[in-house]
């Protein structure tokens, strides 16, 4: 990755850091539950593959499901695919094996490519309540207003934003110095545990996370939340109290899975690096990156369909 060699060349001329591996301390250091976790996580990987690989081949090889709802779940399921993939299968190999370190390009790499898909899930997140929102508030308008060519759009515009985002804040975070220790308490390399190995000063980094990833998780907060605002006032108006409980129930399942995403991150990332408990946000980080890309097939499933 060239941004990744031309950092590296950077920081050896000015003599930052002369760092060439981490390691990754893992879950857990209690060898009696390496292998009942590493039984665990690799039965909710496999759960994860079958679950948002089957969903995607669902959606492209059934003519019924080529509407926006399905293109974006599709996007979705794909998402998950690549942020549990990039997370859990080094997980699992650290599990069982005596060596724990990753090369100094693979930590940079996996730090910016879950950055980039943690991204992309939270705005794919906000597009899917738009267009709940849509098809509940303007139902004639649905078709016209969620058109082929917007939704593919908006699809290319999120992952821009996921791409460009994260290689800002990863870039300033991977110019700092490492010279106190490589070990990083973490599972995988992310940049809260990154930071607190860092002897430089890390505020102009931490500036730029909470600025970056703040209007990422904030906007798209806002758009669920004024969707979901729209959609619930006009489900208030139905008659059938049948529909009220189906519309209602789709609602809440929903919210709750969008709230265990945005709640994870905002509990991750949203905290001063002197407030930040490695240990206690390891619980976090598993949510998002391993529970959640497991449950959203089952999820989103049952609410498009609730909703039809």
């Amino acid at each position: 990755v060239y941004w990744v060699s031309s950092i590296e060349q950077g920081m050896e001329k000015g003599n930052h850091s002369t760092v060439t591996e981490f390691i990754l301390s893992g879950l857990t250091d209690r060898p009696e539950l390496q292998v009942p976790l590493f039984v665990m996580f690799l039965m909710i990987y496999i759960v994860t593959l079958v679950g948002n690989l089957g969903m995607i081949v669902l959606i492209q090889i059934d003519s019924r499901l080529h509407t926006p709802m399905y293109f974006f779940l599709g996007n979705l399921s794909f998402c998950d695919l690549c942020l549990s993939s990039i997370i859990s299968p080094k997980m699992l190999l650290n599990f069982l094996a005596e060596s724990k370190r990753i090369s100094y390009n693979a930590c940079a790499v996996q730090m910016y490519l879950f950055g980039t898909f943690g991204h992309v899930d939270c705005l794919l997140l906000a597009l899917m309540a738009y267009d709940r929102y849509v098809a509940i508030c303007n139902p004639l308008l649905y078709t016209v207003t969620m058109s082929r060519w917007l939704c593919h759009q908006l699809v290319a515009g999120v992952y821009v934003v996921g791409l460009l985002d994260t290689m800002v804040h990863t870039i300033f975070t991977l110019r700092l110095s490492f010279c106190s220790s490589n070990v990083i308490n973490h599972f995988f390399c992310d940049i809260p545990p990154i930071l607190s190995l860092s002897c430089s000063d890390t505020r102009v980094t931490e500036i730029l996370k909470f600025a970056l990833i703040g209007c990422v998780v904030v906007s798209s907060i806002v758009i669920i939340l004024l969707s979901y605002a729209y959609i619930i006032i006009t489900i208030l108006r139905i008659h059938s109290a049948k529909g009220r409980r189906k519309a209602f129930s789709t609602c809440t399942s929903h919210l709750t899975a969008v709230a265990m995403f945005h709640g994870s991150l905002l509990f991750m990332y949203f905290q001063p690096t002197t407030n930040y408990s490695l240990d206690t946000d390891k619980i976090a980080s598993v949510f998002y990156t391993v529970v959640i890309p497991m449950l959203n097939p089952l999820i989103y499933t049952r609410s498009s369909i609730a909703l039809q």
